[in-house]
């Protein structure tokens, strides 16, 4: 599926001030700092589309894009970023959980795990209260090439082990980086068959 446009819609403080829900919606999540933006620019072949920052948690808002004017993509704060107050932390956590357990026409959310670090009990967490909200989701390895191949092997290797301590099966998993464009085409495609999915629902 070529993107063949990608405009920024709108920010909303919460589910209840989003647009109507009639067209499908792919949410992006990830820890703070887990190269979020440079991903969503990535895929959507736009440098700038959305904000990336050294400094994290630049996100703050529900970010919607309109990708060929067909589907939203929507970009979520992040997560786990400690240097903010905990009554700022408690609103992100309200904003992001009422965002993916009410949206209606949410067809799957992209949570991205930084492929550099062992795995992050945070991370875990969020994807078992997923699994627990039966929220669908992927799980979308960032930045894989910041460090040795070998050492991305491990990493993604331990966080699957550490997943399947509670998980039956693995769900459907990307490798990415941003800067090799890797995994472009993968998530790209996989977008492409849920929206199909989603019009044939629609017209049931």
């Amino acid at each position: 599926m070529p993107i063949n446009t990608a405009d920024y819609s709108a920010s909303y403080p919460s589910v209840n001030k989003c647009p109507p829900a009639k067209i499908a919606e792919y949410a992006f999540i990830g820890r703070s700092n887990v190269g979020k933006s440079s991903l969503i620019n990535m895929l959507c072949d736009r440098k700038k589309l959305a904000l990336t920052s050294g400094k994290p948690g630049k996100t703050q808002m529900i970010n919607y894009f309109i990708i060929n004017k067909e589907w939203y993509l929507v970009d979520l704060p992040g997560y786990g970023y400690a240097k903010i107050s905990k009554v700022k932390r408690e609103k992100f956590r309200k904003m992001i959980e009422g965002y993916l357990q009410r949206r209606t026409t949410l067809q799957c959310t992209f949570l991205l795990i930084d492929s550099n670090i062992k795995p992050q009990e945070i991370d875990i967490e969020f994807i078992n209260w997923l699994g627990e909200s039966r929220i669908p989701f992927v799980i979308v390895y960032t930045k894989t090439d910041k460090s040795k191949p070998d050492e991305v092997d491990a990493n993604i290797k331990a966080f699957q082990d550490a997943l399947l301590e509670t998980w039956h099966e693995l769900p459907t998993q990307f490798t990415t980086s941003a800067n090799k464009r890797t995994g472009r085409d993968e998530i790209v495609n996989y977008i492409e068959d849920l929206n199909e999915k989603f019009a044939e629902w629609k017209q049931k």
